[in-house]
């Protein structure tokens, strides 16, 4: 390559944020924008109980896919748990950029898992098996090297302060 010639990934870089750019002036979005649903979406958004009765997440759409925050906790006392990283658990965005997987895997969704008392983030999957009810596989991987929870839809009575789980709930 000659001096103050640009490689070839970097010109098609250029070339590539001046299609972008060109059409983001002309007002043509560069990803769809649309509300439309996704495959399953409605069968897995809202509130679930995690199988120890111990998280409450709530489900719903990131974008273009689908994330899930901790909005319930059990704890003991008033103080909320915190996570490896100091910061508090309380609505700490936990499922992340889960999408719909291959025709194969019909109403599967792909996505990452959070371990906030590590900071790792795991593959996992997450499928409805009948109403109310989502399973949740994390693994490392490949599925086959994780493990797989049964959550329950949550109906029951708001969250109490600082995302605390109500006593009535178990």
């Amino acid at each position: 390559m000659k001096k103050g010639q640009k490689s070839g990934w970097v010109r098609k870089l250029k070339a590539g944020a001046a299609v972008l750019l060109a059409g983001v002036l002309a007002g043509v979005p560069a990803v769809s924008l649309s509300a439309e649903p996704l495959p399953h979406e409605a069968a897995l958004s809202g509130y679930w109980l995690s199988q120890d009765h111990d998280g409450v997440f709530k489900i719903d759409r990131c974008g273009q896919n689908l994330c899930g925050h901790l909005v319930g906790l059990r704890y003991d006392g008033t103080d909320v748990p915190h996570g490896h990283d100091g910061k508090t658990e309380c609505n700490l965005l936990m499922l992340t950029d889960f999408y719909p997987m291959t025709e194969s895997s019909e109403g599967r969704w792909a996505g990452r898992i959070l371990d906030p008392d590590t900071g790792h983030l795991y593959d996992s999957q997450i499928w409805t098996t009948q109403p109310d009810v989502l399973k949740l596989r994390g693994y490392i991987g490949l599925p086959i090297f994780g493990e797989t929870q049964t959550w329950t839809r949550y109906n029951g009575p708001p969250m109490g302060p600082v995302c605390k789980i109500p006593d009535s709930v178990r």
